[in-house]
């Protein structure tokens, strides 16, 4: 398995963690363009990761923070290509989502 594949398949399970706090979060607004989304997954910074991610999606990965991921959701904000952060960041908007969810 190579290390995008292994980095996709960590970023799916976290994702299917928060599922429930993302599921109501991610809708997107109806005048949204086609192809618009947010999605946010956890990506290394090396060389073949970057290549991976070029190759996979047409463009160089952008990392973002989680409070940056949360500041686009709240002005829905949607970008063509999925944005990557650090699997510290990940834990971190992982975690926020959860607390949001238990509070509501």
């Amino acid at each position: 398995m190579t290390r995008f594949t292994a980095i996709a398949a960590v970023a799916a399970l976290a994702a299917s963690v928060a599922a429930p706090a993302l599921a109501q979060q991610t809708r997107l607004p109806t005048e949204a363009p086609a192809g618009a989304q947010r999605v946010v997954m956890m990506c290394e910074n090396d060389a073949a990761t970057r290549s991976a991610f070029r190759r996979e999606h047409g463009t160089p990965p952008a990392f973002v923070t989680a409070d940056q991921a949360l500041q686009a959701r709240s002005r829905g904000e949607t970008w063509s290509a999925p944005r990557c952060m650090t699997a510290r960041e990940h834990a971190r908007l992982t975690q926020t989502l959860n607390t949001y969810a238990a509070v509501r």
